[in-house]
């Protein structure tokens, strides 16, 4: 490891290996969904076995989209992922659109996992009932510190918090098989569903993707720090299989778990499927037990976020689109402008109110898949713009798989742009003013 004193100014720092990708991978993916949305996808389809082909369609896509995402990350090892993807490949407007949706959306969901957590913290502490706005601004803070000092502590963190959280999930699959009672067969199907209701399966349908890739988003983060990787074309196909395949064992044990004792119609009602399944085995008091598992899940995945987003604007600076302070590296390796303007703005989010941040929150699912879909586009791209590109990893079946899952990709905004006008009105809002937004910035830059 090079001394932080010795690396020239404004650079990243080149310390992270195999174990920190695959701990950001899972941290940076898993958080309260999977302990969440069982119950509103239970509500909409009311079948295990539909459930469960949705959970496994998606943890498909997550695979294959990986298979795609190894071969950018190690062809163009530049912090930033989507963001460097979409300007190389299409330019300097494509890539401000999707860097600034990408940075945008996770600040919207950085400040509603903080303030979730602030929430959790208020079960168990019931003092701080009515403060978890500023609760939650105090750990955005404290996190904010431990990233300020560098790399090397916030890298560690992530790596314990991912390892906590992997083990507490595989322990809750463990007790529910071992301490629950199976279901019968009549109670594993819902008297009730949304397509037994509406006589229709795209809408429920829909929504259950829709939940299931927000549960699932993350999955690509380790491309975020192929720049600060000691060998990425050697790590980066390691990290990112070894975290989604962890990820997709987890996600399908969790599910089969909760379906084996929860009853259907139970399961629909819940909001916290996960709470809910160890109260039937141990009783309402061991809830809290599941709260504060949450709270370690949630400051994983906020963790990650603080410390991947940050790496969005200062590659952007670099390349003229954002303010050019941004290039601004500490002693550390932490992006001196881009992390405290991250975590302003989260905190300018919880302050405005929890209902604007989870509706920025559901926006942000839109503009997640559009860095997806921009990514497998980016990749058709290069191998036709820069055909002699050094590519350590070539994704396999090409061009089928990226055409595939670019397909794949649109077909799902489509959907959700049809099922959820309401939260994509406002993502389309914004690619339509963006395009001045990024003529200001150009102007700015020159001046």
């Amino acid at each position: 490891m090079q001394p932080a004193s010795t690396t020239p100014r404004n650079e990243l720092l080149k310390i992270l290996g195999v174990g920190f990708g695959i701990a950001v991978t899972i941290g940076g993916t898993i958080g309260t969904g999977i302990l969440r949305k069982p119950g509103p996808i239970a509500e909409q389809l009311g079948d295990a076995w539909l459930i469960m082909g949705v959970w496994l369609a998606v943890s498909v896509y997550a695979f294959l989209g990986t298979l795609c995402t190894i071969e950018l990350g190690t062809s163009v090892p530049k912090a930033g992922a989507w963001y460097v993807y979409a300007q190389r490949a299409f330019g300097n407007y494509a890539g401000f659109v999707v860097g600034i949706n990408s940075w945008l959306g996770t600040c919207a969901a950085l400040g509603f996992g903080v303030y979730t957590m602030s929430e959790y913290m208020a079960l168990l502490l019931p003092g701080l009932e009515g403060q978890e706005p500023y609760v939650a601004v105090g750990l955005l803070l404290t996190l904010t510190a431990v990233h300020w000092l560098g790399l090397a502590l916030a890298s560690n963190f992530q790596n314990v918090m991912s390892f906590l959280k992997a083990v507490g999930l595989f322990a809750f699959v463990a007790i529910c098989y071992i301490y629950g009672q199976e279901v019968s067969t009549a109670d594993a199907l819902a008297t009730t569903s949304q397509i037994a209701e509406t006589g229709s399966w795209l809408g429920p349908l829909i929504f259950s993707l829709q939940a299931v890739f927000y549960t699932y988003d993350g999955w690509h983060t380790a491309a975020y720090f192929t720049e600060e990787d000691r060998d990425p074309s050697r790590n980066l196909p390691r990290s990112m299989i070894g975290g989604v395949l962890l990820i997709i064992v987890i996600y399908l044990l969790c599910n089969a778990a909760i379906l084996y004792i929860m009853p259907m119609d139970q399961l629909a009602q819940s909001k916290l499927a996960a709470a809910d399944a160890i109260g039937l085995i141990f009783g309402e008091s061991s809830g809290k037990i599941v709260t504060l598992f949450l709270m370690i899940s949630i400051l994983g995945i906020v963790n990650a976020q603080l410390l991947f987003n940050p790496r969005v604007l200062y590659s952007m600076s670099r390349d003229g689109l954002f303010l050019r302070a941004g290039t601004r590296v500490n002693r550390g390796g932490t992006p001196a402008l881009a992390m405290p303007l991250t975590a302003a703005l989260a905190i300018l989010l919880i302050l405005i109110g929890k209902e604007a941040t989870e509706k920025l929150s559901d926006i942000a699912t839109f503009f997640f898949v559009l860095g997806h879909t921009s990514g497998f586009a980016s990749l058709l791209a290069l191998r036709r713009k820069e055909p002699e590109l050094p590519r350590p990893w070539k994704v396999p079946a090409y061009p089928v798989l990226p055409i595939v899952m670019l397909i794949a990709s649109i077909a799902f905004l489509i959907g959700v742009v049809v099922q959820d006008m309401s939260s994509s009105q406002y993502a389309l809002l914004f690619m339509v003013i963006s395009y001045p937004l990024f003529l200001v910035i150009r102007r700015l830059n020159r001046d």
